[in-house]
């Protein structure tokens, strides 16, 4: 074989790896079901945001006041609209079955005695799963509903509290309490999870990848195809600078996708400034890869990786801090947060994305990113090393 320079060495690497990724049918359909698919199925699902008028069908068995009252209070929820009620539980069913309403409420005959002797209230709801969203508004509302009925029957001198606590709560002094929400002023779901989701995807596609095209050449014994350059660190070196390249390359067009593309489409939120951004996405792209090359000595075929790493999601979303505060988490699961490159990669994304913040406000997570970066980059060169031999 001719001696090839260090940079036709690099070019081949690179070209090699292309050529892995586009020959591929598994890893072409991770990344075009991954990053497409996934992305927009997410938005799509997600994107009512905030569901107001559901439609939904009654079926009363109380026939009393206060089954009437609450029917009355449900309809006047902006989350529900009362569509009708049904003779029974058969024809509420059918109208669901016919799309003509999106939930049912079902008040069994004691609804009221139950209330008045003091008992716990029980009714049933049901939604349909046609988008997230439909039975959490049903839920809050009735619930709201269920606080309401709660209050006025209470000052009227029902039951809901043992007699000796009546004194205490007709003495007591009322509290109002304004609550203000912040960044995500409309209260959507959606605007909360999907800029988080957006970044996490990008972490489990990346490894996906990684894993299935390594776990390929373990197989095929691929890595022998750059031993004639040498087995020593510089070409370690250039094989996992080669690689990098290749799959940052493509995840920086699908990271315009995931996180430029579609908060346009689907109104997510997107006041971030896009120079920080890009700023914040250079080392997690690049720690991903590192991490995902370091672990390629544990990948021995192409479908495990998928196994393992599709899990990831839901953990992810917590060891990130967004959706529960790293201040509360105890010590070995905010060792974890160090670990893996999501997670100070999406609670940062969120805070510039989301919240407006600018370099300053996510130092502590840029630092552990590029920290990051140059740990897995030396692990990932050891790796590679070794499988040269």
């Amino acid at each position: 074989m001719k001696k090839l320079s260090k940079l036709q060495q690099l070019s081949f690497i690179i070209r090699r790896e292309y050529l892995a990724i586009s020959t591929s049918y598994a890893v072409l359909l991770v990344l075009m079901g991954g990053i497409f698919v996934y992305g927009l199925l997410y938005n799509y699902m997600y994107a009512p945001n905030i569901v107001t008028d559901v439609p939904v069908a009654v079926v009363d068995n109380s026939h009393s006041e206060l089954s009437r009252n609450f029917i009355r209070w449900l309809d006047a929820t902006p989350q529900t609209e009362i569509y009708a009620q049904a003779m029974d539980y058969h024809e509420a069913k059918e109208w669901m079955r016919k799309g003509k309403v999106q939930g049912i409420l079902y008040l069994p005959h004691d609804f009221e005695e139950r209330v008045f002797r003091g008992d716990e209230a029980v009714f049933s709801l049901y939604a349909t799963t046609d988008a997230f969203l439909y039975f959490e508004a049903l839920q809050g509302a009735s619930s709201r509903v269920m606080l309401a009925v709660n209050d006025k029957y209470r000052s009227d001198g029902a039951v809901f509290l043992p007699p000796q606590g009546l004194l205490a709560v007709a003495m007591a002094q009322p509290v109002n309490v304004e609550g203000t929400a912040l960044y995500n002023y409309t209260e959507g779901y959606g605007s909360y999870l999907i800029p988080a989701v957006m970044v996490i995807i990008i972490f489990q596609t990346l490894l996906m990848v990684i894993g299935m095209v390594t776990g390929e050449e373990y197989m095929t014994r691929g890595i022998l195809a750059y031993t004639p350059f040498g087995k020593s660190w510089a070409v370690a070196i250039r094989i996992v600078a080669g690689k990098t390249f290749v799959y940052c390359s493509l995840y920086a067009v699908f990271s315009f996708f995931l996180l430029g593309l579609l908060p346009h489409f689907f109104s997510i939120p997107n006041i971030g400034n896009g120079l920080y951004i890009v700023l914040m996405m250079i080392p997690y792209l690049l720690a991903t890869s590192f991490l995902g090359l370091a672990a390629s000595r544990y990948f021995t075929d192409s479908e495990a990786p998928l196994l393992m790493i599709a899990f990831f999601s839901v953990g992810l979303i917590f060891l990130s801090g967004v959706s529960y505060p790293m201040e509360l988490m105890p010590w070995y699961w905010k060792a974890a947060h160090y670990i893996f490159p999501a997670a100070p990669a999406t609670l940062a994304f969120v805070q510039l994305n989301s919240m407006g913040a600018n370099m300053a406000d996510i130092r502590p997570e840029y630092i552990t990113l590029w920290i990051q970066v140059i740990v897995y980059f030396l692990l990932s060169i050891w790796v590679y090393k070794r499988k040269l031999g």
